[in-house]
């Protein structure tokens, strides 16, 4: 798969009765597609994937596919720390009509080894026929995909990149001079963007873009282009978003930004809880300042 650019993370929309509002993500994948994001991931870190029963996140994963109607690529999350587990949902979400790939996480709690993670990681690829995204964000699951584990898997077939949220620059350094060609490395982090571009990556899986689609769309386009000076304006404009975006666990910020401007309800399941009064006063007056709210 030819796969480059800024994918959304997508928050997941519930009501105040705790169920799903599709009618929120419905709207939600509509505006991200006019915006000009380029592919979308339902069900991951951002979309509160661990606290959803298996049915909902397929549904969630279903209605994200529908909407989208093929005119973007989604790729469903796919992760848990138990492999068989991990392996049978690859199973049935590979059969959903439209679905353009997975992305599966390190296993978590269990905090296994290199060898270990090979093991999980190549059990869920081979479970499936759909491209898959390797998903490394040691900060929630615990432990390091390293860079030599994720270029092993890199050879397998339908493994087409990572989204890389380690945060350590010389290991994805390692991974961008080292895969193989077509393996597509992306930050799992916006404020890590530009550099991992700038040494080769494809782009970005984004937090903020559940905010600022058409932004962070345009930061990415004008880096993978070329256009530095571009690029470096729209992240300095922004660039403060982002990190209040992880001013309390994720995604409770950017689910207050999206309350505020009108997108979504302001509601997250336990063990999340909506940010404190404090947070949310200073994110109101950061997106006023931005022009972001809804009487702007």
């Amino acid at each position: 798969m030819e796969l480059s650019g800024c994918g959304t993370a997508l928050v997941t929309p519930f009501c105040a009765d705790g169920t799903l509002d599709e009618a929120a993500l419905v709207s939600l994948v509509e505006w991200q597609i006019e915006s000009g994001v380029n592919f979308l991931v339902a069900c991951g870190t951002t979309g509160e994937a661990s606290t959803m029963t298996e049915a909902e996140n397929a549904r969630v994963i279903e209605i994200v596919v529908n909407t989208a109607a093929g005119r973007i690529p989604v790729f469903g999350g796919c992760s848990h720390n138990s492999t068989s587990e991990a392996v049978a949902r690859a199973k049935k979400l590979s059969k959903l009509p439209g679905l353009d790939g997975l992305l599966t996480a390190n296993p978590y709690y269990n905090r296994p080894g290199q060898e270990g993670q090979y093991q999980h990681f190549r059990a869920v690829i081979e479970a499936s026929a759909l491209p898959i995204l390797i998903y490394n964000i040691p900060s929630r699951t615990g432990t390091n995909l390293e860079a030599a584990t994720t270029l092993r898997l890199a050879e397998l077939p339908n493994v087409v990149g990572v989204k890389e949220s380690s945060g350590n620059i010389a290991q994805i350094t390692t991974i961008l001079n080292e895969a193989p060609a077509g393996f597509k490395v992306f930050s799992g982090d916006d404020a890590m963007t530009l550099p991992i571009i700038a040494l080769g990556g494809a782009g970005l899986v984004s937090v903020a873009s559940n905010a600022i689609p058409a932004q962070m769309a345009q930061m990415v386009q004008a880096a993978l282009t070329d256009d530095w000076v571009k690029a470096r304006e729209i992240n300095r404009k922004y660039f403060r978003l982002m990190q209040a975006h992880f001013s309390e666990p994720s995604p409770a910020p950017v689910k207050a930004v999206l309350a505020l401007m009108g997108r979504i309800e302001d509601r997250l399941r336990l063990p999340m809880v909506p940010v404190t009064a404090a947070t949310r006063q200073k994110l109101e007056k950061l997106l006023g300042e931005l022009g972001l709210l809804p009487s702007a």
